[in-house]
């Protein structure tokens, strides 16, 4: 004896009017493409049924490790291994600053100098 949910499943393969009707109201139901769309729709639909990418925790979470990598890249630079170019830059400045002279001196340390 067939029970009521396999006549309902035998009824929904049939492609009557109510058939159809009744796979229309199950896919909204259950939060499906009502309607059979073309696949440029579908692609819109898959879009917007993803989980959005501000509740995503992968992409929330994700801090790279600045600090540990600037450290990384000072220790790097010192062995010689990588290049720092603005820092070689800055180094060059203050260097040619000391041999023509114009050493910069911080007003706060020069000013407790001359009370002392």
């Amino acid at each position: 004896m067939a029970t009521n949910y396999a006549k309902y499943a035998q009824l929904l393969k049939h492609s009557s009017n109510y058939a159809q009707r009744m796979k229309r109201l199950s896919n909204r139901i259950f939060g499906e493409v009502a309607i059979p769309t073309n696949p440029k729709s579908m692609k819109v639909v898959k879009m917007f049924s993803a989980k959005p990418v501000h509740t995503n925790e992968e992409i929330i979470h994700y801090y790279p490790r600045h600090v540990e990598t600037h450290a990384l890249v000072l220790r790097l630079r010192e062995y010689g291994l990588f290049r720092d170019e603005h820092q070689d830059f800055k180094e060059e400045m203050k260097r040619l600053r000391e041999l023509r002279g114009k050493v910069k001196v911080w007003r706060r340390y020069a000013d407790k100098e001359k009370t002392e």
